[in-house]
C-alpha cells in the first residue's frame, strides 16, 4: 500500500519514503487543495536543495530564511509565513521528542489510541487532522495497531471518501471532494 495522488509522482515517492514529508504535508493540509498541500513537502526540498525534509535541518534554519522557502512563488501555501512557522514548530518537536525521525511518532504503537495520543500531541494537529493521519497510515501504509479504525472515528470506516486517506484514484478523488462540499454546505446552512 501506498500514497498515489495526482501530484508530481516525485512528491508522492518521496510522501512514501519520508515520514516527515508525510507530517508535514498533513500539517499544510488546510486553506489550500488536497494536491497542493501534499505536493508542498516536495516544493520546499527542491528549494532547499535537498532529495529530502531533514528535520534537523528544518529546525535549526533561520525562520526568515525558512519563510522565504515557502513565500517564493508560487507559494507552498495560502499562508507561507504561518505555515513555516507551524512546519519549523513540527520539526522542532520532532528532533525533542523522536530525534528527528518522523517514523517514531507511530513506529511500535501498541494501540490506536497510543498513536491518535502521540499525533495530538504534533505542533498544528488537531483531534481531526490526528484522526485523519491515523487513517491515512492504516488505509496507505499499513500502521494498523490494534483499534486503530476506532482510533480514527468515521475516517477508519471501509469504503469511506472523507480524506486523503481514502484518495486512490480520481473518482476516489472527486468522492473525496463531493463529501467536503456537502460537510461545508451543511455547516455553511447551520450557520
Amino acid at each position: 500500500m501506498t500514497l498515489s495522488l495526482p501530484i508530481e509522482p516525485a512528491a508522492n515517492e518521496l510522501l512514501n519514503r519520508s515520514p516527515v514529508a508525510l507530517l508535514t504535508a498533513m500539517l499544510l493540509d488546510q486553506q489550500v487543495s488536497m494536491e497542493w498541500a501534499f505536493q508542498g513537502p516536495y516544493t520546499i526540498a527542491r528549494r532547499m536543495g535537498r532529495d529530502d525534509l531533514d528535520a534537523h535541518e528544518i529546525a535549526a534554519y533561520d525562520p526568515e530564511r525558512f519563510a522565504a522557502v515557502l513565500s517564493d512563488k508560487p507559494a507552498v501555501h495560502r499562508y507561507p509565513g504561518s505555515m513555516a512557522k507551524r512546519v519549523q514548530a513540527l520539526c522542532q518537536f520532532l528532533v525533542e521528542r523522536y530525534d528527528g525521525d518522523g517514523g517514531a511518532v507511530w513506529r511500535g504503537v501498541a494501540s490506536g489510541d497510543e498513536l491518535l495520543g502521540r499525533l495530538n500531541e504534533l505542533p498544528g494537529y488537531g483531534k481531526q487532522k490526528a484522526q485523519i493521519f491515523v487513517a491515512l497510515l492504516g488505509k496507505r501504509f499499513g500502521v494498523q495497531p490494534p483499534g486503530w479504525r476506532a482510533a480514527a472515528g468515521s475516517y477508519g470506516d471501509d469504503d469511506s471518501h472523507r480524506s486523503v486517506a481514502d484518495v486512490v484514484d480520481d473518482d476516489s478523488l472527486t468522492k473525496v471532494r463531493n463529501f467536503k462540499k456537502e460537510l461545508k454546505a451543511a455547516a455553511k446552512a447551520k450557520g
